[in-house]
């Protein structure tokens, strides 16, 4: 068939057409790219062009308030790898792994993989210095030295659940390390240089350096001399009384700022992985809650107080009990207090007292109080694990359960909230939120960037009930059953607690957390501190065991913050309903339970040897009178 000319002009015209339009199409795609898409796609091809070495920064210092360090920086050597640039894989995997003690057939896997960046080799983060310079020695094409920080701590111990620690690339784990790390890691410098798609340096091009920026320094509220005053008491109430735990926090009462805190079982934090996870994980002063005992009946008395329910020389009998539903709440001393006024129901930790004043006060305005005071809530602390603590459903609280609150008992709090609390009853009325960092500066200027202010969550009693309750709480250590946190030339405040444990809702025999809560002057309170000793093995009154690490904490708080002594406070005194005058006449415990001996005797100078749940034995034997300051040993045993 034959193709007319027509045919093959107007096919010749189409393929014209169609070859103009493609034309067209490419040259307005290719000017599309180049002067469009063009500087984007050049950036792109120079980021694949570029590889770095990464330098990291020195992490922002830990000080306490005076600029102490708690926490540093020691630059280290790591060792870096580019795989591309190595000449031979197999001599250099065989000489690291001489030095750096591994296998050489993980560096050899190592330094051989297809990498387009920098890598790290097994084993060389962070090694020591004699390393390195073996390294340098060997001058290795592809492996480099790189500068690197690893935390320092120089008081070891000091703090370590408050401080936390850092991981291998120095990332916030745990403590203020995680919770300020945006803070604390600054940002991190390199080296930039030019390479083909394996890495290798095109000749010709030229580095580029970028200064790596340094992370904040952090101050602290934290007093690292007061802090040593908390870890030697912490320490010695081991040793003495092979406790569960024992924990401690000071604090400013008027501004929330925590002096001090810690607990036993501690850890090294640069050290941690030697450690189990629940003790490096439970900062027990925020963590940990259980019945507070009698130091609860501070926000007792504050309410009642505030109330107007009750005045401090009002008159009270105390037969030892008190009558509640139908089921009698007893009285540490058994025997009762006799006539007695308000004040020194608090100086003896008359339980009917303050049953008798939450009575008064009656079950909601009780609970308001009990909430406005902090309590089955967090308070908000800069510290990571804070629990809530437990308060009974208002709906189920009924006259015993109401008694029984009144004096600590059925409701779980953590020692946060009662530093919070206590706080709040003695600096005002006013509930501050407790905190730990300070300040933030700048590493290299000292400036000041950031600054954390005191934070007043609500007022809860009014300043001169603060006052009456200051003056109580003084009068418990001067006449009371806080005698052993008394300090000649310092007025103090405070009081003991003594709580029997609770396991699946059921009380645990023969275990107890004891406590004892003190501040000082009582007049204007510059510090106050909480121990707690969970389980000692002696006999268990926050009195005796916790009142005397308050007492020392206290005063050589204050003689480092330079506060004199004066003459102006309550003078010390033998309370005589606590039965304290010397000679002591021992009583006939034998028979008796080991609660009814923690119940009746809190005030007595005992002793504990052996097991058991009951008196077997005693020395000296009833009837025999001791000098004050002569002990009381008893033996315990089943019957």
């Amino acid at each position: 068939m034959r193709v007319s000319n027509a045919t093959v002009r107007r096919r010749i015209f189409v393929a014209l057409v169609i070859g103009i339009v493609l034309y067209t199409a490419l040259i307005t795609r290719l000017g599309y790219v180049q002067l469009i898409e063009g500087p984007r796609l050049a950036e792109m091809a120079g980021d694949l062009l570029q590889r770095n070495i990464d330098f990291q920064p020195n992490r922002g210092r830990i000080l306490d308030r005076n600029g102490n360090e708690l926490v540093s920086n020691i630059t280290v050597p790591t060792i870096v790898v580019v795989p591309a640039q190595i000449k031979d894989p197999q001599g250099t995997a065989q000489q690291l792994a001489v030095i750096l003690g591994q296998k050489e057939e993980e560096i050899f896997k190592a330094i051989t993989k297809r990498a387009m960046s920098n890598d790290k080799i097994p084993g060389g983060r962070k090694i020591s210095e004699e390393t390195a310079r073996k390294i340098q020695e060997l001058n290795l094409p592809g492996i480099y030295l790189a500068g690197d920080t690893k935390r320092f701590y120089p008081n070891g111990t000091m703090a370590a659940h408050i401080l936390g620690f850092t991981g291998i690339d120095n990332q916030g784990l745990t403590g203020l390390e995680r919770i300020y790390d945006t803070f604390l890691q600054g940002k991190k410098g390199y080296i930039s240089y030019p390479s083909d798609a394996r890495g290798r340096v095109l000749p010709g091009g030229t580095e580029e350096y970028v200064a790596p920026v340094d992370g904040m320094d952090m101050y602290l509220t934290i007093d690292s001399t007061i802090q040593s005053f908390i870890e030697r008491e912490l320490d010695q109430a081991v040793v003495a009384y092979q406790p569960g735990d024992v924990l401690a926090i000071a604090m400013n009462p008027k501004t929330g700022e925590i002096l001090g805190m810690g607990s036993r079982p501690t850890f090294q934090p640069d050290q941690y992985r030697d450690y189990p996870i629940e003790v490096y994980n439970r900062n027990l002063p925020i963590w940990k809650t259980y019945e507070p005992g009698s130091t609860f009946k501070i926000v007792t008395l504050a309410a009642a107080l505030n109330e107007g329910v009750i005045t401090l020389d009002e008159g009270f009998y105390d037969p030892g009990f008190i009558n509640v539903a139908g089921k009698r709440l007893r009285c540490w001393k058994r025997q009762g207090h006799g006539q007695e006024t308000m004040l020194e129901v608090v100086e003896n930790s008359c339980n009917p007292g303050f049953v008798t004043m939450g009575q008064r006060l009656q079950k909601e305005r009780l609970f308001e109080y009990i909430k406005k005071f902090g309590f089955g809530q967090k308070t908000g602390i800069d510290l990571i694990g804070e629990e809530n603590g437990l308060l009974f459903n208002l709906n189920r609280v009924g006259p015993v359960e109401l008694g029984t609150t009144s004096f600590g008992q059925g409701v779980s709090v953590t020692p946060i909230q009662q530093m919070a609390a206590v706080s709040a009853a003695i600096n005002g009325g006013k509930l501050m939120r407790p905190y730990v960092a300070k300040e933030w500066r700048d590493s290299v200027t000292h400036d000041v960037i950031g600054r954390t202010l005191p934070t007043e969550v609500r007022q809860v009693i009014k300043p001169e009930v603060s006052e009456k309750v200051r003056y109580a709480l003084e009068s418990v250590v001067a006449r009371g059953t806080g005698g052993k946190a008394y300090i000649e030339g310092y007025r103090v405040g405070g009081k003991t607690g003594t709580a029997q444990k609770v396991k699946n809702g059921r009380y645990m025999d023969g275990e107890y957390i004891v406590s004892f809560i003190g501040f000082a002057p009582a007049d204007d309170p510059q510090i106050v501190v909480y121990f707690a000793v969970d389980n000692p093995k002696a006999l268990a009154f926050g009195g005796l065991i916790a009142a005397p690490s308050v007492k020392s904490i206290i005063e050589s708080s204050l003689q480092h913050l330079q506060v004199e002594k004066r003459k102006d406070g309550i003078s010390k005194e033998i309370n005589k309903a606590l039965g304290e005058r010397s000679p002591i006449e021992v009583p006939n415990m034998v028979g008796q339970s080991m609660q009814d001996v923690v119940t009746t005797y809190e005030t007595l100078p005992l002793v504990v040897s052996g097991k058991g749940k009951y008196v077997v034995s005693q020395a000296p034997a009833a009837g025999v009178k001791i000098e004050e300051g002569a002990k009381i040993r008893i033996y315990l045993g089943d019957k």
